[in-house]
């Protein structure tokens, strides 16, 4: 790798952070014989393909074929380069980067319009923070949160600023800053009027930053002081840093906080109710950012999450909300509850009133299941006191019921059924039974076609029929991987005389890896090569499944199976250039006996390969 950072302090960062504990912060982990197993972060799918061998510590997913080490996770999954990886893990094991490295120029993941944006909107943060804090002009602002009931403990923590009632406060601070104002404009921090003169989007309003998924500014949401201010609520305009529906607030934070509570999350409607969640001790909480929620942030939450509360608004629009945004969630896997709040109060106003004990025993941990609240959902749609009204929703009540695989549940919501409307659990339960019946039939047709239809799919993609010299390399730098001696053995006999290009180039890496006195360590290896695909490469030969010990027969095997297709593939070259010089001369007998030649060579290549 070309960086300045001593290979012995990488070295060191991989050993101090066990890829299956950092993975694991991420996704959840299953352990099938020596690997874990879970679903691929980086693609969507239904079964686990994304595999993690701790003897290795390495992982790859056999869906989408990336792999790599600690290193590699953490870039691709924070979206971090190299040095920041590193950084990232040697904090997280407490080694401190030596100073000399820490001001080392890092390849980024944003281009230099982006990085600059994110600078600005850096120094903004820092402004709008201090003028909140420390200036009279951000007096009202910090009146404001105050009187709301939000701490200085709580505003320093969420970097709270305030935009002052002056026009040009923030583009007069940015310009002195050498910032081109312009690009300042399309990502939201400012606005143009008449063409040529540059004006503050927030003036008079809270500042809320909005952190991506790596921890960077990249937003705004303002919150109008006044109540004659319009709109209440004003967000940064999407650009290429910020898109609404791919982005949760506080999201960066909040998942710091998911495995010390059973990989649940909490998810409100407005930052001020994850702010003021936080302050009362529920620091797993996020916010949609003034949109629908989308599958994208369902797919987010799935990564590190398996069970969400829905904490929104207590109103009818609240209650529909999470209504649609429960589908969603359950539709991406997730086992989802939802808080009732009374009296139509939205969360931060039911923590003002009720205290922070009673809105986490109350409300969050006494949160329904998605059955029982979209039931009382449901009954809210009809009329009960008449005949055909009740009737049609017991049958859909029926419906839902009979989706529940827990039968000590479904005993539960039956028993209500029962109750609330003078019915024979025998009637219920034979309408239960037929119900699950035609499900369970359904189910598995739709299985059949789909095992069919997969097995084709991973057939054609994974399963494709290899040669005897293809499977040959495949395996024996498989044993390289874990053996220096065979290495040394090959290199001697083969050199980088190997038939597929990929692996000539990777052999001479390992190689020189070997060769600089290093031990047999998938691992470190891979964090030595410099290209993406030669990552993932070793990382799936790297897992493939082998015998202890490679037998003097096997060793002798491989190398038969590798030179007899490159003797073959010489020969060949050399008779078609025959062949272009007899066609060029006009000698067809000699054309004919070349091309023969080359028929019998190219059946004898084929026939290896089967």
């Amino acid at each position: 790798m070309a960086y300045n950072i001593p290979e012995e302090f990488i070295d060191q960062v991989i050993s101090n952070n066990d890829i299956v504990d950092v993975i694991s912060d991420h996704i959840k982990l299953s352990k099938k014989g020596r690997n874990y197993f879970g679903l691929c972060p980086f693609h969507g799918e239904n079964t686990p393909s994304f595999s993690v061998a701790p003897d290795k510590q390495i992982f790859h997913c056999f869906g989408c074929g990336k792999g790599g080490n600690v290193i590699k996770f953490v870039m691709e999954m924070e979206s971090l380069s190299f040095v920041e990886a590193i950084k990232h893990l040697a904090n997280k094991s407490g080694e401190a980067l030596p100073e000399e490295w820490q001001k080392q120029e890092s390849q980024s993941n944003y281009s230099s319009e982006q990085q600059n944006i994110i600078q600005a909107y850096e120094w903004s943060t820092k402004l709008f923070h201090h003028v909140l804090r420390h200036t009279s002009d951000g007096k009202d602002g910090l009146n404001y949160l105050k009187n709301r009931g939000f701490e200085l403990e709580t505003i320093e923590h969420f970097q709270l600023g305030y935009s002052p009632q002056k026009d040009q406060f923030l583009s007069s601070f940015l310009k002195g800053k050498g910032f081109e104002l312009d690009s300042l404009t399309e990502y939201g921090l400012l606005t143009k009027r008449d063409g040529n003169s540059y004006h503050d989007r927030f003036i008079g309003r809270i500042i809320f930053p909005i952190k991506n998924h790596q921890g960077k500014v990249v937003a705004f949401g303002g919150r109008s002081t006044q109540p004659e201010m319009e709109p209440k609520y004003l967000n940064s305009p999407e650009s290429q840093l910020f898109q609404k529906g791919q982005i949760l607030y506080n999201f960066h934070d909040a998942r710091k906080h998911v495995q010390k509570n059973n990989r649940e999350i909490v998810l409100f409607e407005g930052n001020l109710d994850v702010i003021k969640a936080y302050q009362a001790g529920v620091k797993n909480a996020v916010a949609t950012l003034g949109t629908s929620f989308s599958e994208y942030q369902a797919a987010i939450l799935n990564r590190y999450a398996d069970h969400v509360i829905i904490c929104f608004d207590g109103d009818k629009a609240g209650k529909n909300a999470s209504y649609k945004t429960a589908k969603i969630l359950k539709k991406a896997g997730l086992q989802v509850r939802i808080a009732n709040i009374p009296n139509e109060m939205d969360p931060d106003d039911y923590i003002d009133a009720y205290g922070a004990e009673k809105f986490k025993k109350q409300i969050i941990q006494a949160a329904e299941s998605f059955v029982s609240f979209y039931l009382n959902h449901l009954k809210k749609q009809y009329n009960l006191s008449l005949d055909h009204e009740r009737v049609t929703y017991i049958e859909k009540a029926l419906d839902i019921i009979a989706q529940v695989e827990n039968s000590v549940e479904r005993d539960f919501y039956l028993k209500e059924l029962e109750d609330s409307f003078d019915l024979y659990r025998d009637t219920l339960e034979k309408e239960i039974e037929k119900r699950r019946r035609i499900k369970e039939q359904t189910k598995d047709k739709d299985k059949t076609v789909n095992n069919n239809n997969a097995t084709k799919h991973e057939w054609n993609k994974n399963h494709k029929i290899l040669s005897a010299y293809q499977n040959a390399e495949r395996y024996l730098i498989a044993h390289m991987l874990r053996d220096p001696y065979i290495t040394e053995r090959v290199q001697d006999r083969l050199g980088s005389s190997f038939n597929i290009q990929e692996h000539q180039v990777l052999v001479t890496y390992l190689y020189a890896y070997y060769e600089e006195g290093n031990a047999a360590d998938t691992s470190k290896f891979i964090d030595r090569l410099p290209d993406e695909n030669l990552q993932n490469l070793v990382s799936k030969l790297a897992l493939l499944p082998l015998n202890e010990a490679l037998t003097d027969h096997e060793l002798e095997d491989y190398f038969f199976a590798i030179t007899r297709e490159s003797e073959i593939d010489h020969e060949v070259r050399e008779l078609e250039k025959m062949l272009k010089q007899a066609e060029k001369e006009n000698d067809p007998k000699s054309a004919a006996r070349i091309g023969m030649k080359i028929i019998e060579l190219k059946k004898k290549s084929k026939q290896s390969k089967q």
